[in-house]
């Protein structure tokens, strides 16, 4: 039940969106990426944020799945061996490879407690980056099981991102 619930939000989520044809999508010189950093783009619909860090290529959604907040303009740090971006409306950390969001807690049961990082699970959709001849590709992921971010790819997602955009203008 819970899956067939999921499918029919995601459905939702997506509707008026082309699905992934599974192909490669030409996204940039690999000097010019290199030198960006950080780059927005929108593929078959999809809104993707594409970095490069460490010497290697990541891509995931570009809006966080908590609340919405863009991501290009978050750090990345290495937590707990995993590089993650950190969104920079409230602070959730995702792990550039998987899309993990990952926190620090402690367990009440332990005496005395310690922190300790934990996995809240995939909460981001990530695609795969490849790199040939000095181009760069980014093939949208064909999971089909419904991932959290999803929801701000869809159309009532988009309208959440503006009515939280125009609150923290009045804020501001």
């Amino acid at each position: 039940m819970v899956n067939r619930l999921n499918a029919t939000v995601f459905q939702r989520a997506m509707e008026g969106k082309e699905q992934s044809t599974g192909g490669l999508h030409f996204v940039g010189k690999k000097d010019e990426m290199i030198e960006a950093k950080r780059s927005f783009r929108t593929l078959e619909g999809r809104d993707i944020l594409i970095i490069y860090h460490q010497g290697g290529f990541y891509a995931m959604d570009s809006y966080c799945y908590h609340a919405g907040g863009m991501l290009q303009n978050g750090d990345i740090e290495e937590i707990d061996g995993k590089l993650c971006i950190i969104c920079p409306n409230h602070k959730y950390k995702l792990s550039l490879a998987k899309g993990e969001c990952i926190y620090k807690g402690t367990d009440p049961r332990e005496k005395p407690p310690v922190p300790r990082w934990y996995s809240k699970g995939v909460k981001q959709r990530t695609h795969m980056v490849t790199e040939t001849n000095g181009e760069v590709y980014v093939k949208l992921s064909e999971d089909t099981s419904w991932i959290e971010s999803d929801y701000y790819q869809g159309e009532k997602g988009k309208v959440e991102r503006a009515k939280a955009e125009a609150a923290e203008k009045k804020t501001s």
